[in-house]
């Protein structure tokens, strides 16, 4: 997931560097599935552990 939060950061980036709400909403879900990503890891792990 963090390589998709990348390639999506550096897509903005590339078409505009001024700020526009619609770039920050992408980057903000871009962050939100890393997140998820990371939340879903530790969810098995503690799965794996109690089980």
């Amino acid at each position: 997931m963090e390589l998709a939060n990348t390639a999506i950061e550096t897509v903005v980036d590339r078409i505009s560097e001024e700020t526009h709400p619609l770039s920050k909403k992408a980057k903000y879900i871009g962050s939100a599935m890393v997140f998820f990503a990371i939340m879903m890891a530790l969810l098995v792990w503690v799965l794996m552990l109690l089980g």
